[in-house]
């Protein structure tokens, strides 16, 4: 079975919605040690699950699935794999967590729907080479317009 391999190990910032990663954070897809790892680097600035608030009673931005999420936020900002792998991946991730099997598929085809809007918006920010990491973080929560950002790495 797949396998979260670290820790996840984040920040808040004082937005209330994002969080940055303070150490990588690693995934194996498939299963444990199968050679297809996905790291996400440290200072990766995440918002978890992108659930409109009207629905974050049933499902928080971050609930159970947190750990996947952020996996699932790496692959939609870097855009290395087909959106539907990387989709797939969150379902497998979720899996993994112990997600109940109906909230999984609830917020698995959620994400199959709606997730183009996002998948489009990360497409147009790495064309214009929007950063993705913070190179720099004071030792407050700050908003992430403060933080200090690099450009991503080709």
């Amino acid at each position: 079975m797949s396998q979260f391999t670290k820790s996840l190990v984040v920040s808040p910032l004082s937005d209330g919605r994002t969080w940055v990663l303070l150490e990588p954070f690693q995934y194996d897809v498939g299963f444990e040690g199968s050679g297809d790892t996905i790291t996400v680097p440290a200072l990766f600035i995440t918002d978890f699950a992108s659930i409109p608030r009207p629905f974050w009673s049933i499902f928080p931005q971050w609930g159970r699935y947190g750990n996947a999420a952020v996996v699932h936020d790496w692959g939609y900002a870097t855009q290395t794999r087909p959106r539907a792998e990387v989709d797939r991946i969150f379902l497998e991730g979720m899996a993994v967590l112990g997600v109940d099997a109906v909230a999984r598929h609830i917020i698995y085809y959620a994400v199959r729907a709606f997730g183009w809007i996002y998948w489009a918006g990360d497409r147009g920010r790495k064309a214009r080479r929007v950063p993705l990491l913070a190179v720099h973080l004071p030792d407050k929560a700050i908003d992430t317009r403060e933080v200090v950002m690099r450009p991503r790495a080709e």
